[in-house]
């Protein structure tokens, strides 16, 4: 067994961006003939699959996003990972894949994380270990049919905020002309193809201003479905909070902790619907995308029917009810707060 570099990496850690950062090793799984790997740690980050392989031609692949963060006492704690692996394999199972068993995945993550100690940014630093668990089809293969092997690894890198400006910097949507996912396509899922496709409206969205797209329904095109990398979050009046909900839109973890913090924690009157944008838009009193690399980041204003609308601030501060469960999201996570829903895993390092 490869022993743990104690000594933490010579970085910034307080300017990290989102970007990737090679680390020391990576945890690796094979599935052929039926059966998966026990799997292994290795150091290159560079991956020799074959030409024919499903996942560079059909988009057989998928992955999740997870994170791992330092807390005061130098623990290190992982939040809700079991959704992850579920996730992923209800992810696996649409796209003909073989599922990752949870054992394999929380070792694959554990070993990971354990394994890159070094590069764990220190407790107060803003930072966060970011982990990239992917699955990918692999082998000789020419005919649109599933892959005959198949790899499992976990990779992670030291990120900081995802938007630009960090912490609980307001952003910027605008509603694209382009649709994400049909109502029974691949929407619900974590499949890279969904966001290969998202790529020109996330372009198209920056060149009017805002940082991402956002996207209504493919069906009728006035419902609220989610944000290129982010679901959605609607404060609104009559002390509701609401999330739009679809078979298109990703079941976010972050969402689903947020919702519960809401109800139990802010006593808001939660529901999970159809948003009509339109509508209800003069009801919204804070909008904010959240997920695993953008937490919750409060969305100042969107693009809407060729002008811009405005929320809490006139769109330039941070709303009470998008703090409050920022604060409490990630005093949690970092081990700053109790957790009594049992939400955060501790890695072992001995």
């Amino acid at each position: 067994m490869n022993s743990i570099n104690r000594k933490k990496q010579d970085l910034d850690w307080g300017n990290l961006g989102f970007t990737y950062q090679k680390t020391d090793y990576r945890f690796v799984a094979s599935w052929k003939d039926g059966a998966w790997s026990e799997g292994e740690n290795i150091t290159g980050e560079v991956m020799a699959i074959h030409e024919g392989s499903p996942s560079l031609h059909y988009a057989q692949q998928c992955f999740e996003g997870m994170k791992a963060q330092t807390t005061k006492d130098g623990s290190v704690l992982l939040f809700r990972p079991e959704l992850n692996s579920r996730r992923m394999n209800e992810t696996a199972r649409r796209l003909m894949m073989p599922e990752v068993p949870e054992a394999l995945f929380m070792k694959g993550v554990d070993e990971a994380v354990r394994m890159n100690y070094s590069w764990i940014p220190p407790y107060g630093s803003g930072a966060a270990l970011y982990i990239r668990p992917l699955l990918i089809g692999t082998g000789e293969n020419l005919g649109l049919r599933p892959a005959t092997q198949y790899e499992f690894r976990v990779f992670v890198s030291p990120v900081g905020p995802y938007y630009k400006g960090g912490g609980l910097s307001v952003i910027k949507l605008a509603v694209t002309n382009y649709d994400r996912a049909a109502p029974l396509g691949t929407g619900h899922v974590k499949a890279g193809a969904n966001y290969a496709g998202g790529l020109l409206s996330t372009k198209s969205a920056q060149d009017l201003g805002a940082n991402e797209a956002l996207y209504l329904d493919a069906a009728e095109r006035k419902y609220l479905d989610e944000a290129g990398s982010a679901n959605i979050l609607l404060a609104m009046k009559g002390n509701r909070f609401v999330t739009p909900d679809s078979k298109a839109i990703l079941p976010s973890v972050t969402r689903r902790a947020i919702m519960d913090l809401a109800k139990d924690e802010l006593g808001l009157q939660t529901e999970s619907r159809p948003v009509e944008l339109e509508k209800e838009l003069k009801d919204i009193e804070e909008m904010a995308a959240c997920g695993t690399a953008a937490v919750i980041s409060p969305v100042g204003k969107i693009w809407f029917k060729d002008q811009w609308h405005s929320f809490y601030g006139a769109g330039e501060k941070v709303g009470p009810v998008m703090l409050k469960l920022y604060d409490m999201l990630t005093q949690i996570q970092k081990g700053e707060r109790d957790d009594p829903y049992g939400w955060t895993k501790p890695v072992a390092f001995d």
